[in-house]
């Protein structure tokens, strides 16, 4: 099963490498032709070395991109998703490989994922985004608080936990995963829900990185091809994020895999913290710009 899946995802990749090379050549009027830089390869790598961590690429890449006038507004987004793909599917090869979640638990929870992802797109995205950003935000909080109950040991609990789910846990699993990938296309995120929900299932923690590496990896492809069909991004840029990100992403689980139990736990709590917070600033900001 986890054969059929690398198969899978590595017809994607090809696809969208082939696909990407070709409409490269084919319209020489891209924004941003050349090499990359070494600034932006940098990009790549530190971005792409937190978010294997869970802690998201997006957020800091945008930042950083407008800090510094690097990319224009609007090819920002084009640009995050093809310049990022390719560190994403590195994630999820390696995260699956390192991390050996029993198959069809990883492979149900991310068709789950990508199901809800697709369903999203067309339904859940009409749903009011502040509502929503607000409400996942503080759900995330209230979770971090029990994490950290958890990590603390102010609360019992197993120190293991399961790389397995089955019977009702599974379905609540599919269930999770399935509405979690439905709000991704508000813009949500996929890695720090994904955490609390292992937890709650009672799996161990480390199960998350390639369950949502692989939901991912399956998902950003596709979102990609359509922003290098229509050359909204840019080329030099997503060149040097896709080479620094590879080896960020790949420095980063091997670091995850070697890291002590607790010490990922207190990761998952800081990371599930940060992610509330973060939106439920956004809302604020988009509030007042409102």
């Amino acid at each position: 099963m986890i054969a059929a899946l690398f198969v899978a995802l590595g017809i994607l990749t090809l696809v969208f490498v082939v696909d990407w090379a070709t409409q490269a050549r084919k319209h020489p009027d891209t924004p941003d032709p050349g090499r990359p830089d070494a600034e932006r390869i940098a990009v790549g790598f530190f971005a792409n070395f937190f978010d294997a961590l869970g802690i998201g690429s997006f957020a800091t890449s945008t930042t950083y991109f407008r800090l510094r006038k690097l990319v224009k507004d609007e090819l920002i987004p084009g640009s995050l998703n093809v310049g990022y793909c390719l560190p994403t599917i590195t994630q999820a090869f390696l995260g699956i490989t390192l991390i050996a979640v029993e198959p069809l638990t990883l492979v149900l929870m991310i068709a789950a994922a990508v199901a809800g992802s697709w369903f999203g797109a067309g339904i859940v995205s009409r749903m009011p985004r502040r509502a929503i950003q607000v409400g996942m935000g503080i759900a995330l909080l209230v979770a971090a608080g029990f994490l950290f109950a958890k990590v603390t040991k102010l609360m019992p609990s197993s120190d293991v936990g399961t790389l397995e789910l089955q019977g009702g846990l599974l379905a609540l699993g599919l269930l999770g995963s399935f509405f979690l990938g439905s709000i991704m296309p508000l813009g949500i995120g996929y890695y720090a829900p994904c955490m609390i929900l292992v937890n709650l299932l009672g799996m161990n923690p480390l199960a998350a990185f390639p369950i949502m590496m692989g939901a991912c990896a399956f998902l950003m492809p596709v979102a990609s091809m359509k922003f290098v069909r229509t050359g909204r991004y840019s080329l030099r840029t997503t060149i040097g994020m896709a080479i620094g990100g590879v080896f960020g992403s790949a420095l980063a689980l091997i670091v995850v895999k070697s890291l002590d139990l607790h010490i990922v736990m207190w990761l998952v709590t800081v990371v599930v913290i940060y992610t509330g917070v973060s939106l439920l600033l956004t809302a604020a900001r988009e509030k007042a710009a409102g």
